[in-house]
């Protein structure tokens, strides 16, 4: 697996046909080498989540994405709404707060 944010692209993409899917790699902010592909924030709009809680939207896309989360992601920031909630927040979410560098070596 070479390009991450393609093979998160893809796979939601093509499992939950999103109404909205942003993947943004957040590798850069962190203490990582460059090019690591381990730091990703994903929002996602789905019918695929009325009906279901929060966790289990959640799971559901750990699951997809299982094979990143073995590998090369370390963070994985999930953003998942149903098109009624993504609407009623005007398509907005929180960036993802600054790196404190928790694991800097030596």
């Amino acid at each position: 697996m070479t390009n991450i944010h393609e093979f998160i692209t893809t796979t939601l993409n093509t499992a939950l046909q999103p109404v909205h899917l942003q993947v943004v790699d957040e590798s850069y902010q962190h203490n990582v080498p460059e090019g690591a592909q381990s730091h990703f924030n994903v929002t996602i709009v789905s019918s695929h989540f009325d009906g279901k809680r929060l966790i289990q939207r959640h799971r559901m896309v750990n699951e997809l994405l299982a094979e990143a989360l073995q590998g090369p992601v370390h963070a994985l920031a999930l953003h998942t709404f149903t098109l009624d909630e993504w609407e009623k927040r005007g398509g907005q979410v929180q960036p993802s707060p600054a790196c404190l560098g928790g694991s800097k070596l030596d």
